[in-house]
């Protein structure tokens, strides 16, 4: 169901309660720096910080990256959401009355937020009736297996709030529905009950080991559950739900986030009770996913609470746990080969997981944190990989490795690490003969070159494209003009008409939809005098509102000392930067005259040809023309 649309009241009452600071604080390290705030970017990967952030204008930017923006913009593209959603968790976080368009809007609205805060009170109710039960003689086979099997402490059963669903067909539905009296579509969409084929309800979870599966505020949102008896699935996870995504969530994040923060790492493994045994004995840096496919959008959840984006990916070491990391470093392969995380890979000895090789000995906690410390970086885990069970010394096998480490080295974008993993590819190659090691660096380097790799192929074409001059020189100018009529409404007038009279267009797509919403934002709000400046921020709010992207024009937003310096002597840039516009206009148009001439038969299209030959000649004037207007401006 859609979100009611905002009312523009509501929005800007949000905007001026709103302290950028302390949103951006909750998930980035700021230090003070002047009259700004300074930390390390969470849209890129950074040692030296050059996030900043301006109390005084409620805006952000970063000048690695150029991400840049307002308090909504960055928690909509940090958390993937709406714009919507990040307005009504502004609203009522810093209790702004929200206001919709219509008034049955607003009854939607309401029964929405209603029904959200309804589920996380029945899933919280349904979590304190599991562990209460846990703790019954009719919980005793849950317990003993908590206990005893799995060696946890009642301190740890208490911390992740550990349950048991008792034997009973419709325990939990009475419970709820009869004796608590939540409605009982609300129960349903909770994922708690389900509808019989006949009538009536059933609960979802019957003698199971219940594990409550929370967000990152620590409200349960879901369940995960381990059969008892011999039910089939083994483990069995509440179905997706309003609160509950599970290509968005990681188990154990609430209890981890502060433990990343502080070691500056993160800790992947495969299953709840991995990461409930690493928790019980300190190393709390860890989380796991749901069964699922790792999502971007988990890695980038956990890449926000470390500034080194260190994540350290912990299955299985047998076949399925090795295909298993695997399938999660395609899955973010872009990330990964860009160097956007820092990942390295921790498999344990004996093919064991965590919780089995915690338990096996005390000794191994101190075994298993010195293996966090010297885990390998996923190439060189990946060189592992393809050396396991290979026999340099058989040819079949070595070309098999050295194609394999081609393809490996294809897929790597930084220049530098590909340069460093060739010498070290190279020196595998060569089995410690150093004499062969530049023979096979070459062979390496050569057949990179040759590479059939597709998407080796797109990066190396894209890398290597020859940018046109007179396109770089546009889009700059389109830009400044862009950047000056946002920010100085003096000049407004001046730039609507030259453009109106000389019938220019912006070229790039992007700024001729900034140009767009710019008049439609105008009209909206008849800023046909702007002395406030308003125009800045009913755009971008326009943008986020719509859910377009931000970031290839977010530079124009933004004035630094770069870019002041650019807007000096205002008055003449305007008209060079029109001059400019005016000329790629012509030479577009000359272009497109040449090409008519050549598709003619100046016997046969005498009048055809004739125009356009015309025309070609007067393009080529007026190019000249400007760009002798240009020399001139810049030597005033």
């Amino acid at each position: 169901m859609n979100t009611p649309r905002i009312h523009p009241d509501t929005i800007q009452d949000v905007k001026q309660r709103v302290d950028i600071v302390e949103v951006i604080g909750d998930y980035v390290v700021l230090k003070k720096r002047g009259k700004d705030y300074l930390g390390l970017c969470p849209f890129h990967d950074e040692k030296s910080p050059s996030f900043s952030v301006s109390p005084s204008k409620q805006m952000y930017y970063c000048f690695g990256c150029q991400a840049g923006g307002n308090a909504f913009k960055f928690l909509m593209e940090l958390g993937k959401r709406s714009f919507s959603d990040v307005v009504l968790d502004l609203a009522r976080r810093y209790q702004v009355p929200v206001q919709t368009l219509e008034p049955e809007q607003k009854q939607e609205l309401q029964r929405q937020l209603s029904l959200r805060e309804q589920l996380y009170e029945i899933m919280a109710v349904a979590q304190g009736f599991y562990h209460h039960t846990l703790f019954q003689p009719q919980g005793k086979i849950a317990l003993d297996y908590l206990l005893q099997k799995r060696q946890l402490s009642l301190a740890t059963i208490q911390q992740f709030q550990l349950g048991y669903a008792p034997e009973g067909w419709e325990t939990l539905y009475r419970y709820l529905v009869e004796q608590k009296r939540y409605p009982l579509a609300a129960v349903e969409q909770a994922g708690l009950i389900k509808a019989r084929q006949s009538s009536g309800y059933y609960d979802q979870f019957r003698h199971r080991l219940m594990i409550p599966i929370r967000d990152g505020q620590g409200r349960a949102i879901a369940f995960g559950s381990r059969t008892l008896g011999q039910d089939e699935p083994k483990y069995l996870n509440s179905p997706e739900t309003p609160l509950f995504h599970k290509s968005k969530t990681l188990f154990g994040l609430d209890q981890a986030k502060t433990a990343i923060q502080k070691t500056d790492q993160a800790i992947l493994v495969e299953g709840y009770f991995d990461v409930i045994a690493l928790h019980q004995v300190g190393i709390q840096q860890t989380v796991a996913a749901l069964g699922t496919a790792l999502s971007r959008d988990q890695v980038q959840s956990l890449m926000r609470f470390s500034q080194s984006k260190q994540i350290i990916f912990n299955f299985d070491a047998d076949k399925a746990g090795v295909n298993a990391t695997q399938r999660a470093i395609q899955e973010i392969e872009p990330l990964v080969y860009s160097g956007q995380i820092n990942l390295r890979i921790l498999n344990l000895p004996s093919g064991k997981d965590a919780d089995e090789f915690i338990q096996a000995s005390p000794e191994n906690v101190a075994i298993y944190q010195q293996l966090i410390a010297t885990a390998p970086l996923w190439f060189d885990w990946q060189i592992q990989q393809l050396l396991k069970d290979k026999n340099l010394n058989n040819a079949e096998q070595f070309e098999q490795v050295g194609r394999g480490m081609v393809i490996l080295l294809n897929r790597l974008t930084d220049p530098n690490k590909r340069t460093y993993y060739l010498q070290t590819c190279a020196e595998i190659l060569s089995q410690g003969d150093s004499r062969l090691i530049g023979l096979q660096m070459n062979n390496l380097v050569n057949q990179l070159k040759t590479s059939s790799n597709p998407s080796a192929n797109r990066h190396h074409s894209k890398k290597f494209q020859v940018k046109n001059p007179e396109n770089t020189l546009l889009k700059k100018t389109e830009i400044l003009l862009l950047r000056i009529y946002l920010h100085f409404p003096e000049y407004r007038d001046l730039i609507n008409q030259a453009l109106i009279e000389r019938d220019l267009l912006f070229g790039f797509d992007h700024h001729r939809l900034l140009w767009q919403t710019i008049d439609a934002v105008i009209t909206r709000y008849q800023l046909t005098s702007d002395p406030e400046n308003q125009l800045i921020d009913l755009v971008q709010l326009a943008y986020l509102e719509q859910g377009i992207e931000l970031n290839p024009i977010a530079s124009v937003f933004q004035l630094t000392e770069f870019t002041e310096e650019d807007l000096f002597r205002t008055n003449l840039r305007i008209p060079e930067a029109i001059a400019i516009m005016e000329q790629v206009a012509w030479e577009k148009y000359g272009q497109y005259c040449s090409q008519q001439l050549h598709k003619l038969n100046p016997r046969n299209q005498a009048k055809e040809f004739q125009y356009y030959q015309q025309e070609w000649m007067k393009a080529r004037q007026e190019t000249q023309r400007l760009n002798d207007q240009r020399i001139n401006h810049l030597t005033l």
